[in-house]
């Protein structure tokens, strides 16, 4: 069946018709178009769709159609984090701003939630903690709820929300109506639906996977040491692109946002550290734009959802699929274009092979930008602003007769007038106009045959079936301390943090590209572990870290001193 031409084709009311109208939205999303005559006809809902496929319009409008307004709790959404249900919330106000919804979630105080609940509320959204919190306190009534939404189905699973869902869906009502949407729907997800949702109506779209396609994603060989550089040319090869950089760590999501700023760029960070007033302040300075790049962490990045994004990078790739595809997916929203740009460094190649298969993508090798590369792009963007604002009439009017009264003084010729103001309008933006640069690229970014050689070293060893502490599956350990007779790395986190040698293999070689090629002995105690390695990497080690992140927590870095104990 085609889409409809409108929105009123589906049954909406005057009332959201209009405000969709004042919202600039035309037609429904492929969801929207599926899900909300069936939602508006009271049946329970299984909708499977990619993030920013317009969920939010597919149940929001339609619970707001059919809530019955007085001083009760009618409809609950369930979002996995603080971000999306503040997102949600803002969407259900602009669609009625007449209908008092109010976001409960956890990290801000109780007192002005349960000012709210007592006021009285007739749509919450909320994360499952601080929901099942106020129930069992007794502050949350449920008991005249006609709409229970599960938004992100898979995140509440993968960040282990089931149980509390399954909680809060025991202490609704029978009769009530229920919609779970996800992107995916894995077993856990399915089995939730099949005990909880009455003869659902089930709508999929996009086919059985994650859908990225709609995405331009790219690659680059970027070495560890060398993201920083990469990243900063990136970033002024597209002036004025709203980007998000994920970084892996927190630490770092701080100290890369410090780097960028002194660079004059404009830009924060959003990570796990912050409070919950600080996060807030962050993402109302995002979608106000008055931030050209945010620097974000997987978990404090979750449900992110800012219409202006354009470009995604993948500072340090992600563990898995699900997180690539939720980075990402920040990116060509709503029918969007988007694009993603993932640095790998030497020995992790194989994420570009991995993404391909099992997404079936394109995934283009872009080479690092030179500096001319850098200027051209600037120049593109100037002279784009330039038939922008030769195109609005209006604007153009203003300048003819601010030129016309620089004339009328007899000083000024129309070239001199030109030249002046192109000249201030590149040097306020940094952009160089004279001379192009060095054209070749930056000496780092070129392979040599030494760093194929360690590629094939890799795949060598791999193949000979060295474990993860760099030795061959016979015992032999090639390296008796650092490779080179070298030193030992303390590492302050051991057996009893729950720390494993591929848990100091990884690190070493995600936060500081060292393969375990060159790794030696590890040998990992109750509370300390110690890892070999040759005097250069352990000297390169100690003056770009005082800490390492090894199982989620920051542990203290070290030169080995005396004997083991």
């Amino acid at each position: 069946m085609s889409s409809p031409a409108t929105f009123a084709d589906l049954g909406l009311d005057d009332r959201l018709l209009h405000a969709i109208d004042s919202l600039g939205y035309e037609t429904p999303t492929p969801i929207q178009d599926r899900a909300i005559p069936p939602m508006l006809a009271g049946k329970d809902l299984v909708g499977r769709a990619r993030t920013g496929s317009g969920k939010t319009g597919a149940f929001g409008l339609s619970l707001l159609q059919r809530i019955t307004r007085d001083n009760a709790v009618r409809a609950l959404v369930l979002a996995p984090t603080r971000e999306l249900a503040q997102q949600v919330t803002q969407a259900l106000r602009s669609f009625d701003p007449g209908v008092r919804i109010h976001a409960i979630y956890g990290g801000t105080a109780y007192q002005p939630q349960l000012r709210a609940l007592s006021r009285g509320v007739n749509v919450v959204v909320g994360t499952p903690g601080r929901v099942l919190d106020l129930i069992s306190k007794g502050s949350l009534d449920l008991s005249a709820l006609e709409v229970f939404v599960l938004d992100e189905g898979d995140q509440m699973l993968q960040f282990g929300f089931i149980e509390d869902v399954e909680k809060i869906l025991d202490a609704t009502p029978p009769g009530r109506q229920v919609a779970l949407f996800s992107a995916t729907m894995p077993d856990p997800v399915r089995r939730l639906a099949e005990r909880y949702l009455d003869d659902p109506v089930e709508i999929s779209i996009g086919g059985e996977g994650p859908s990225i396609d709609h995405i331009e994603q790219q690659w680059m060989r970027v070495p560890h040491r060398h993201k920083l550089d990469a990243l900063v040319r990136v970033l002024e090869g597209n002036p004025g692109v709203p980007a998000i950089v994920f970084a892996r760590t927190r630490q770092g999501c701080a100290e890369l946002a410090d780097a960028l700023a002194r660079r004059g760029l404009s830009v924060d960070a959003l990570h796990g550290d912050l409070t919950q007033a600080a996060r807030e302040r962050v993402l109302a300075r995002l979608k106000a734009g008055q931030l050209e790049v945010l620097i974000a962490t997987d978990v404090a990045a979750r449900g992110l959802d800012v219409e202006r994004l354009e470009l995604v990078i993948n500072l340090d790739l992600p563990a898995n699929a699900d997180d690539y595809v939720h980075r990402i997916g920040r990116t060509g929203r709503a029918g969007r274009e988007g694009r993603a740009i993932n640095f790998v460094a030497p020995g992790q190649f194989r994420f570009v092979k991995d993404v391909k298969r099992k997404f079936g993508v394109d995934m283009e090798e872009l080479p690092v930008p030179s500096d001319a590369d850098v200027v051209r792009q600037q120049r593109r963007s100037l002279e784009d602003s330039l038939e922008a604002v030769r195109d609005d009439a209006d604007a153009d009017a203003d300048a003819a007769a601010a030129i016309g009264r620089l004339l009328a003084t007899g000083e000024w010729t129309a070239e001199q007038i030109a030249a002046a103001a192109l000249h201030l309008l590149a040097e306020a933006h940094g952009i160089e106009l004279g001379e192009l640069p060095d054209d070749a690229p930056p000496e780092w970014s070129v392979p040599r045959s030494r760093h194929d050689r360690h590629d094939r070293n890799d795949r060598r060893d791999r193949g000979r079936g060295r474990d993860d502490r760099g030795r061959d599956r016979g015992g032999r350990d090639p390296h008796p301390g650092g490779p080179d007779g070298g030193g030992e790395l303390f590492v302050a986190a051991g057996h009893r943090h729950g720390v494993r040698p591929g848990d100091l293999v990884g690190a070493l070689a995600n936060e500081l590209g060292i393969p375990g090629s060159r790794i030696g002995k590890i040998k990992i105690l109750d509370t300390k572990s110690f890892v070999g390695l040759s005097e250069r990497d352990l000297d390169r080690v100690l003056r770009e870290r005082r800490a390492l992140e090894v199982r989620g927590r920051q542990a203290k870095l070290d030169r080995a001193r005396g004997p083991r104990r």
